[in-house]
């Protein structure tokens, strides 16, 4: 990232001070089984407002798999996303002479897909003479809270999804701190594995959380992971482990739907038990009392309930995305590039995907989660 001056151009309908004037951002995402473009408008009070979110989604296409096939998902992006983005454009009113820049996802994320966004935006950015911004796909999920509403900084985050599952301290764009990861399983992996042991197909998570609504998981004993750690770290793979060898033992309906409960039960819990730690120690040394919930997990009825129980217990509000903006959108990586171009925060056209990327790279590189020759999760 390179900080660069306010005056970008002289264009007709563009802006030529970032710090004073609305910004009009395209963000594109593709970090995942998701081609999506977005164009948001971010006015100098910090107030954002979306004129059009498209997302292609190819459940479709990896539903006869039970999960994202990395090669199907690049090749499904390069035919999407150039018109996903025009519908993006149409659909804002908007030609590109009217933008300010242009955000991309940068990573992490699956590095097939994640190329073929940045080099669209890349294409853009030189075409059209306009700023790149390349964007962490976790930051898109840290300030997708503020496409809803006006939210100040700072906040504590718990970020919840397929691929990732932490608590940080967000102050603003580029300055987060995490308090807690996950030391080997996200939260939705173990929704959506689990929900393929039960045979419940893909996605899992939605399928999973339905059919709890008829269980009762009061049958199943799940372990408990890092009850006797003190720490904000999470642990899925036992409970992963454990409820799918339940799952080969399911013979009815019933037995299944008392499972999922029981899963959904305890990951809610887990959840809930490490954020109770974070917001403790975010309270301790930080007046503003907010509690921010983002992510697909985020969608999960049960996990909110409980989240919302946790943080009110200690004296937070809390907040999450509207539903639209939980799982991966553009609308979430065009807001957070619109901040970092009211920053000066640009980026080298050169600049390249990644497909592991900490927001807080110091503390990932001073205290990794994940061991050098270990696999984990993306962050």
């Amino acid at each position: 990232m390179n900080d660069v001056g306010a005056d970008y151009s002289s264009e007709p309908g563009r802006a030529t001070d970032a710090r004073v004037a609305d910004l009009t951002v395209l963000g594109l995402e593709t970090s995942c089984d998701e081609t999506a473009a977005s164009v948001v408008r971010l006015s100098p009070d910090g107030e954002a407002t979306v004129l059009s979110s498209v997302v292609h989604s190819q459940i479709d296409d990896h539903a006869a798999f039970g999960g994202v096939v990395p090669e199907i998902a690049a090749r499904s992006h390069v035919e999407m996303i150039d018109g996903v983005t025009r519908r993006a454009m149409a659909e804002a009113g908007l030609d590109y002479a009217q933008l300010d820049g242009v955000a991309a996802t940068a990573g992490p994320g699956l590095v097939g897909g994640v190329m073929v966004g940045l080099s669209y935006g890349k294409a853009v950015a030189l075409a059209r003479d306009l700023p790149l911004v390349a964007v962490n796909h976790l930051e898109g999920h840290a300030v997708s809270a503020r496409l809803g509403q006006p939210v100040a900084y700072p906040f504590l985050l718990l970020l919840v999804s397929g691929g990732h599952c932490q608590l940080l301290e967000v102050r603003g764009v580029g300055d987060m701190t995490r308090l807690g990861t996950t030391i080997d399983d996200a939260a939705g992996e173990a929704f959506d594995k689990i929900a393929k042991a039960l045979g419940l197909g893909y996605p899992g998570g939605p399928a999973l959380e339905k059919l709890a609504e008829t269980g009762d998981g009061a049958r199943f004993d799940l372990p408990r992971a890092l009850l006797g750690r003190k720490d904000c770290d999470f642990s899925f793979s036992g409970l992963k482990t454990a409820a799918s060898r339940l799952a080969a033992t399911c013979e009815t309906d019933q037995d299944k739907a008392d499972l999922a409960d029981a899963v959904q039960t305890a990951i809610a819990r887990q959840l809930g038990e490490r954020s109770d730690r974070a917001l403790k120690e975010y309270a301790a040394a930080n007046s503003h009392r907010l509690f921010v919930v983002a992510g697909g997990v985020a969608a999960n009825k049960t996990v909110r309930r409980t989240l919302e129980a946790v943080a009110t217990k200690n004296g937070f509000a809390f907040l999450a995305p509207p539903m639209a903006y939980c799982t991966d959108n553009a609308a979430m990586i065009a807001l957070a590039g619109a901040e970092r171009l009211r920053k000066g925060l640009v980026s080298d056209i050169d600049t390249a995907a990644r497909p592991r990327w900490p927001l807080d790279e110091q503390k990932a590189l001073a205290d990794p989660a994940h061991k050098p020759g270990r696999k984990g999760a993306k962050a």
